[in-house]
């Protein structure tokens, strides 16, 4: 029942997407104006209009819309003549990569420096520690890929400005991305690791004779991985979302850049397409996320 239950609610808002995505892209213009000449007639506009169904009231449309979408047809992309479909999954490996790159770096990142820091709290570690993920957690991802690029691209020429190529390519876009998530999971591992370190379970481990590293790394890190599990799934989903930014900056060829091309051309297959692609991933994410909890909680097993 509640697998039934989840599954309903995920189509539900699949739906909800679709619809949403659907009526506010039409409010992005006539796409006519970009796709034809300036000099062009009313006539060719028109023409135009019924070659790609655009004449047609908007609840026409959107029914042919969802036909084709039962029929697994995702539409004809304006620019580039050929399936939307093609065109969002060639760009979101670039993505995926790029997010899944930075959110095992944040995350590992976050648990040695986050159990390092829960040691001694208030410490001079912690105090460190904290600092830098807070900044990290609160410093804006556009205005940290700004200055990056202004002074290792631009200035001092290390890096390159844009593009996709070898390592040098990753290191800006992988630091901005790596951040604001290594920031905000430095702060639940510490909190997290706090209270398991307090437990009498670690006290006992303590008086048995087990050393440091495998109270904290293995005894204590294990029973403070759920609320991180949790952070960590919402992180990634922002990752998905947030990596527009990202991608815009630095000219990566992932399906955050490819949403914001397709809403400048007014390319509405595209634009559905690319966003059906993300929600998709999401859910998987959340499947996932459910599956982990599993693992690592026997009481949500046993429930």
């Amino acid at each position: 029942m509640r697998f039934f239950k989840r599954s309903l609610f995920t189509l539900l808002s699949m739906a909800g997407l679709l619809l949403l995505v659907f009526f506010l892209s039409r409010m992005t213009g006539d796409p006519s104006y970009l796709f034809l000449p300036l000099d062009a007639s009313a006539a060719d506009r028109a023409a135009f209009s019924q070659l790609h169904g655009f004449d047609d009231p908007i609840y026409v449309q959107f029914g042919r819309y969802v036909v084709d979408l039962l029929n697994l047809d995702f539409g004809t992309s304006l620019s580039q003549q050929r399936s939307a479909m093609d065109i969002a999954l060639e760009a979101f490996p670039h993505t995926l990569t790029l997010v899944s790159m930075a959110l095992a770096i944040a995350f590992a990142g976050a648990i040695l420096f986050g159990s390092l820091a829960a040691r001694k709290p208030g410490g001079m570690i912690d105090r460190l520690i904290s600092i830098l993920s807070l900044t990290g957690a609160s410093t804006p991802d556009f205005w940290v890929a700004i200055i990056l690029v202004l002074i290792f691209a631009v200035s001092l020429g290390w890096l390159p400005t844009s593009g996709v190529g070898g390592p040098l390519y990753w290191i800006i876009p992988l630091f901005v991305l790596v951040l604001r998530p290594f920031g905000l999971l430095g702060q639940v591992v510490r909190g997290s690791m706090i209270n398991a370190l307090s437990s009498p379970y670690v006290k006992t481990a303590y008086a048995k004779g087990a050393s440091e590293q495998k109270i904290i790394f293995v005894h204590a890190l294990r029973n403070s991985m759920l609320p991180v599990i949790t952070v960590a799934g919402d992180l990634a989903a922002n990752l998905l979302n947030g990596a527009v930014i990202v991608e815009t900056v630095f000219g990566w060829p992932g399906i955050g850049r490819l949403m914001i091309d397709a809403i400048m051309q007014r390319d509405f297959a595209v634009i559905q397409a690319s966003i059906l692609v993300t929600a998709c991933a999401i859910l998987i994410l959340n499947i996932l996320l459910d599956i982990a909890y599993v693992v690592l909680d026997p009481r949500v097993r046993h429930a």
